[in-house]
């Protein structure tokens, strides 16, 4: 069984959040890096850009399949992951810390909580399974 941070918040489709001052980091999950498998290449927004809650912000491409990145808040990016731009693979090798994708500011603080606790996303990964 994963386990999942519990000072982070998650959404239905395995995005991670994590508030730091006025900054939210957004990764994706353990679960959802190995559901995915090795992954090759990521298609990313640039800082500025702004999305809407399920908005996708960007492309997660791995040896397995093609997927979206999906915004779990609004907001506006800025700051990209260069590293995981330039080496995909640390999305898999530590998602959590290294491997974090985006980090955007948000005007709707009270969004992330409307995401689940660690405990929750464990309860829906497992009934998902």
């Amino acid at each position: 069984m994963a386990k999942y941070p519990t000072e982070l918040k998650y959404s239905n489709e395995h995005e991670w959040v994590k508030k730091t001052d006025d900054v939210y980091t957004i990764g994706i999950t353990d679960y959802a890096a190995e559901q995915l498998g090795d992954i090759v290449h990521l298609e990313l927004p640039q800082p500025g850009d702004e999305f809407s809650i399920g908005e996708a912000f960007g492309v997660v491409e791995s040896v397995k399949s093609v997927s979206d990145a999906y915004m779990p808040v609004a907001g506006r990016i800025v700051e990209v992951n260069e590293v995981v731009m330039n080496n995909p693979g640390v999305v898999n090798d530590d998602p959590y810390a290294e491997g974090w994708i985006i980090k955007i500011s948000v005007e709707d603080e009270t969004e992330i909580d409307n995401l689940m606790t660690a405990e929750a996303y464990e309860a829906f990964v497992v009934e998902e399974s």
